[in-house]
């Protein structure tokens, strides 16, 4: 049974920082993809960022381009989002999600909410950015 646990939420002053980490237990392959997803009161899910494998390509969502970063441990099973420049409008529950079969993230994208398609999601852990 895979686990997935987020942790480094918190409130958080607008332009500040804070880091990530979803920690997976249990078969999570290190060729499928793991990523982020969001969601604020009242609105959709929507994808923040996801990588492949460790060191592999990463995708971000045009939104936190230059500001999230997406990396996993070369264990496979942490995954962690180093977000920078926080604003306001980023607020929201924070959610790691994995995969147990090999898709593009276009495909994972293209799925689209609630679930993009992805077997595996965490309970999600909230940043509050203020301003």
């Amino acid at each position: 049974q895979v686990q997935l646990v987020e942790s480094g939420g918190g409130l958080v002053q607008a332009g500040g920082s804070l880091r990530l980490s979803c920690a997976g237990s249990g078969r999570i392959s290190s060729s499928t993809p793991m990523g982020w997803f969001r969601q604020a009161p009242g609105k959709e899910r929507e994808f923040v960022a996801g990588i492949s494998w460790s060191g592999g390509p990463t995708y971000t969502a045009d939104s936190v381009k230059g500001r999230f970063t997406i990396s996993r441990a070369n264990n496979r099973n942490t995954v962690y989002l180093q977000m920078n420049s926080l604003k306001p409008e980023d607020t929201a529950v924070y959610l790691c999600a994995a995969d147990s079969v090999i898709r593009s993230w276009g495909e994972v994208i293209g799925t689209g909410p609630p679930k993009y398609g992805m077997d595996y999601w965490g309970k999600g852990t909230l940043v509050t950015v203020s301003s």
